[in-house]
C-alpha cells in the first residue's frame, strides 16, 4: 500500500467486471491491467513496486506496459490538492477497467466528474454507419481550413490527420483558430508551394508558441505524463503521454535553420582555402 492519500484510485463509472475486459490488449498489458484492477484503492502504483510484486517482468517491462495502458485509455497520472485549506499535493494513478477517451479523461481531471455520454434519441432509427460524421477536433478543423484561407496550402484528409498532433500542441498552449490560421498562412512564397504538407509541418514546428505558465490560482488537479511524470495541461497529452514521450519530432536548433545558399558557398570556400594552405605548408 502507498502512503495514505496516494496510490491507485478507481475511476468512476466503470462497467461490471467481465471475462474479456482486457481482451483487446497484448498478453503482458492484459495481465498487468487485470492485476491492477483487483488492487484496492490506495495500493502503490509505482514501477518499482509493481515489478517487485510481479517478478515475471522487470521494471522496464512494467514501465512500458503502464505507458501502453495509458495510451489504451485505462489509466492517468494525476497530482491532486488535498483540499482548499491545505496546499499539500498527493500523487495518484486513476485506473479505469473501462477504456476511456482523451476527452473523457480531460473532463474528469478538470472537474472530478465523469463525462456523460449523450443519450440516444428514440424518436428515429440510428443513421447508417456511412452517414455518420465524426466531430473533428479544433486542430483538425483548423488544418482543413488552411486551404480555404489560402489556396497555396491545400491539405488532404490524410495530411490533416498526420499533422493533427502537432496542431493540437498549438491549441494546448492557448492558440485560437484565428491566430493559428494567421501564423500558418503569413508570408507564403509567392511562386507556390511544392509540398503543402511538408511546408505546413515545418511551420508547425518552427513557429510553435511557448508554454504558458500555470496560473497562480492552481487547479485542484494537474495531469502528469504517464512516462516522465512531467505536469502538463490535459489537452497536451495524447494517450496520457507528452509530446516528448510520444516521440513527436521537435524543431532543430536555431543554428541549423535558414542557412542560405550564399552562406553555404562561403563556408565551402573557407574550407577549401584552409585545405590548400595546410597542404602547401
Amino acid at each position: 500500500m502507498a502512503s495514505p492519500g496516494y496510490g491507485k484510485q478507481s475511476a468512476p463509472g466503470e462497467l461490471p467486471r467481465g471475462a474479456d475486459d482486457f481482451g483487446h490488449l497484448p498478453a503482458r498489458e492484459a495481465y498487468l491491467a487485470s492485476f491492477v484492477d483487483h488492487l484496492p484503492d490506495g495500493a502503490a502504483m509505482d514501477v518499482k513496486t509493481l515489478a517487485a510484486i510481479n517478478p515475471l517482468f522487470g521494471q522496464m517491462a512494467v514501465r512500458t506496459a503502464l505507458n501502453n495502458l495509458s495510451t489504451a485509455g485505462h489509466l492517468r497520472r494525476v497530482r491532486e490538492r488535498v483540499n482548499a485549506d491545505r496546499p499539500q499535493w498527493v500523487f495518484r494513478t486513476y485506473f479505469s477497467r473501462t477504456p476511456r477517451s482523451d476527452a473523457w479523461w480531460n473532463h474528469f481531471i478538470a472537474t472530478g466528474e465523469e463525462l456523460q455520454a449523450p443519450e440516444a434519441s428514440t424518436d428515429s432509427a440510428p443513421d447508417p454507419p456511412e452517414e455518420r460524421c465524426a466531430v473533428a477536433s479544433p486542430a483538425y478543423a483548423a488544418l482543413a481550413g488552411l486551404g480555404l484561407t489560402d489556396a497555396r496550402l491545400p491539405l488532404s484528409a490524410a495530411d490533416c490527420a498526420a499533422l493533427e498532433p502537432l496542431a493540437a500542441e498549438w491549441f494546448a498552449r492557448g492558440t485560437t483558430p484565428a491566430l493559428f490560421t494567421a501564423a500558418l498562412t503569413a508570408g507564403l512564397p509567392p511562386d507556390g508551394i511544392h509540398s503543402p504538407v511538408a511546408f505546413t509541418r515545418r511551420r508547425l514546428l518552427d513557429k510553435l508558441p511557448p508554454e504558458r505558465p500555470l496560473p497562480q490560482q492552481q487547479a485542484a488537479r494537474i495531469a502528469e505524463c504517464t512516462d516522465c511524470r512531467t505536469p502538463c495541461r490535459p489537452h497536451a497529452l495524447l494517450g496520457g503521454l507528452c509530446r516528448t514521450c510520444r516521440g513527436t519530432p521537435t524543431a532543430p536548433p536555431p543554428s541549423h535553420r535558414h542557412l542560405s545558399p550564399a552562406a553555404v558557398r562561403a563556408h565551402a570556400a573557407r574550407v577549401r582555402r584552409a585545405v590548400i594552405t595546410s597542404a602547401r605548408s
